[in-house]
């Protein structure tokens, strides 16, 4: 049985929502601890971050590092296929500087 109709179901499955791509975008920079994860994303709830990044784990786009230390550290990191989702996300936040342009214009007009 075919699972996808067209091969853009498979990316949204991956990285689709509101919060996976942002997570993304941020962790393109660099490793990230939780806490640095949610401070940039002020509006997500703890729950809701926890579960993005177990899927995101679960699909081998980050790797979770747990260093046994008091009190526990935790940091997320793009994987190396995970790094192959950089073009995507590079016209992603293109397009996005665009539209936030187009907006702005809209409210100048």
């Amino acid at each position: 049985m075919e699972k996808y109709n067209i091969p853009v179901e498979a990316t949204l499955e991956v990285i689709g929502g509101k919060w996976k791509v942002v997570i993304l975008c941020l962790l393109a920079k660099g490793t990230k601890r939780t806490s640095e994860l949610k401070r940039a994303m002020p509006a997500i709830t703890q729950k809701m971050l926890t579960q993005q990044l177990r899927e995101l784990e679960a699909d081998n786009i980050i790797t979770r590092h747990v260093y046994q230390q008091v009190p526990p550290r935790v940091e997320y990191d793009l994987t190396e296929y995970g790094k192959t989702l950089s073009k995507v996300l590079d016209v992603m936040c293109e397009w996005g500087e665009r539209h936030i342009e187009n907006e702005l214009r809209k409210i100048v007009e």
